[in-house]
């Protein structure tokens, strides 16, 4: 009973933290938008930004210290920073070359494909019901995207491919490595984000809003959104991490019709509304959840 008590206490904890992380991710477009520079700009001010942020929390949490961990960094280590970086990288190229709408329909992949990975390399597998709910949930985020789809959008529809196939991967190492540190491991995939995109920036002098928004895509966004997912996603499954982030898929459009006055079509409403009944149905009496056994030291 205690222990179905700790597993029930985890996966709550699990879904609040990757609930809390889509609505961080949703923000990205807004930041994008008023940010209005150029895609290695945002990538090379935001990762600088996520860098000093999320370095100074790892220098805060650290107990054995910055140099020892890195002395220790190994192949975990150097595969979650290639794909961190990708996802970076990709996601910004996605929202210069489509619309918010494209790369959510790529997006509503992402429980499938983190499903993949974690069955191929975990053999972690997932309920009938989480395939149900997957299914309505994706016909919704098709319906929110299929609204205001554009054409001739080949690159950026790419583009958010490889970001959704790249942050699968990144659930999935997490819960492959418990010991590997997120905090410590995100800030150096910023800073290597930074570096590549360094060469090709534009604008090395912003203005105060332009830095602004730049900085919050980095420490809000990528940086708190990828840590808070992160770490839920050590305490329930990959595919429903995957599940739960598909909330992105409704608040990002929300979040541009308030803040840019932009009112979405009928289609993405009911779209929306798939989206969030799917999800709510899923989360609630679902059964067949059990904690990882890799969650003793594990470290956000």
């Amino acid at each position: 009973m205690l222990a179905e008590s700790v597993t029930a206490r985890h996966r709550r904890a699990g879904v609040c933290l990757v609930a809390a992380s889509a609505f961080c991710w949703s923000l990205a477009g807004v930041f994008e938008r008023a940010a209005d520079v150029s895609s290695a700009t945002l990538i090379f001010w935001s990762s600088i930004a996520a860098f000093v942020g999320l370095g100074l929390a790892s220098v805060v949490q650290s107990n054995t210290g910055i140099v020892r961990k890195l002395a220790n960094f190994g192949k975990p280590e150097l595969l979650y920073i290639a794909a961190a970086t990708l996802t970076t990288m990709s996601c910004v190229i996605a929202l210069r070359h489509t619309t918010v709408a494209n790369i959510m329909v790529i997006y509503a992949s992402l429980p499938f494909v983190a499903t993949a990975v974690a069955y191929l390399w975990l053999s972690e597998r997932v309920s009938r019901k989480f395939v149900i709910a997957g299914l309505g949930a994706v016909t919704g985020a098709v319906l929110t995207a299929t609204a205001a789809a554009s054409q001739n959008d080949g690159i950026g529809t790419l583009a958010a491919f490889v970001m959704t196939a790249s942050y699968a991967c990144q659930l999935v190492l997490v819960k492959r490595y418990p010991n590997l540190d997120i905090l410590l491991v995100s800030a150096i995939s910023a800073a290597v984000s930074a570096m590549v995109a360094a060469p090709f920036v534009a604008q090395w002098s912003l203005g105060g809003w332009e830095l602004a928004a730049s900085s919050m895509y980095g420490l809000v966004s990528f940086g708190l959104g990828t840590v808070l997912a992160l770490a839920g996603g050590r305490l329930i499954k990959s595919g429903e991490v995957g599940f739960i982030s598909m909330l992105d898929v409704v608040l990002s459009p929300v979040w541009v019709w308030l803040i840019f006055n932009e009112q979405p079509p009928l289609f993405s409403v009911i779209g929306g509304m798939i989206v969030l009944g799917s999800v709510a149905w899923y989360l609630t009496e679902e059964g067949d959840v059990s904690a990882p056994s890799e969650l003793q030291g594990a470290k956000v």
